[in-house]
């Protein structure tokens, strides 16, 4: 599996975690998070492998030990893919690398 497809594939497994977690009463936050996870798996999955935001991600230790293809966030990283529920797909991947380097994380608050 190669960088793209293992990331794609991750943002599709938390997209599924969120929306076996759609309740009545979240005010639609968990289904937004899994569209808004959905959106930035198909848009990675248009993304050359030597595309800027992949080389960044790579770069800052998201696809495991020794360069494995496998995505494996950090906890900051992780966070950010797991309350992602607006935006575009760009600025999640954008968001990744940066909380990885511990920069402010986006505001992503859930709206009144």
């Amino acid at each position: 599996m190669g960088t793209i497809d293992s990331l794609a594939g991750h943002l599709r497994a938390r997209a599924r975690w969120r929306l076996d977690r759609v309740q009545s009463g979240d005010g639609e936050f968990n289904a937004r998070c899994a569209v808004a996870l959905l959106d930035a798996a198909c848009f990675a999955e248009t993304l050359p492998g030597d595309d800027p935001l992949v080389a960044a991600l790579v770069a800052a230790g998201c696809f495991g030990p020794e360069g494995r293809d496998d995505f494996t966030p950090d906890r900051a990283a992780a966070t950010i893919i797991d309350f992602w529920h607006r935006g575009e797909p760009r600025e999640l991947l954008t968001a990744i690398p940066a909380a990885s380097a511990g920069a402010p994380e986006p505001d992503q608050s859930v709206p009144d």
